[in-house]
């Protein structure tokens, strides 16, 4: 499977995915609030008209019964460099979709976008998301406060094919 850019069908999907594994990712990372889901639509819009404007690139892995398996983007896209965050479903953690995912992400980031620098950041209590990062070669730079947690800064220099 690989992944598909973000398109306006893929709303209820995306939603779909962010109720069933709210609880999941909680535990990891800072909720995302009631406001979220009450208002997913125009962040959907939103998303895809700053992916229109060159300034993030979003992607969905879709599992073969259509369900959302995992989000991968780019985003706050300035002079080559980006930030990098994804999340997968509680039910397909641990069978490689997030690096898998990943590595694509960088693919895209490097062939399609042109981008020379990738940035990310995960939580202490992540540990599943620093092993993914580091299998993808990001390289720790540093600490990070991540919404009031603390955390450690990635980068990946990309290679252009």
């Amino acid at each position: 499977m690989e992944l598909q850019r973000l398109r306006l069908d893929h709303e209820v999907s995306i939603l779909e995915f962010e109720r069933a594994n709210r609880a999941y990712f909680a535990e990891s990372i800072t909720d995302r609030g009631d406001d979220f889901f009450e208002h997913f639509a125009e962040r959907h819009r939103a998303m895809l008209t700053e992916q229109d404007a060159g300034r993030g690139a979003f992607f969905v892995r879709i599992e073969e019964d259509g369900t959302v398996a995992g989000r991968f983007n780019l985003y706050d896209i300035v002079d080559g460099t980006a930030q990098v965050g994804y999340r997968v479903a509680q039910r397909a953690a641990g069978r490689g979709v997030a690096t898998a995912g990943l590595r694509e992400l960088c693919r895209i980031a490097a062939g399609e976008c042109g981008l020379r620098m990738l940035k990310a950041a995960t939580s202490d209590a992540n540990v599943a998301s620093q092993r993914v990062l580091a299998n993808g070669g990001f390289v720790v730079i540093g600490p990070a406060q991540i919404e009031g947690r603390t955390g450690v800064l990635y980068e990946l220099a990309l290679a252009h094919p």
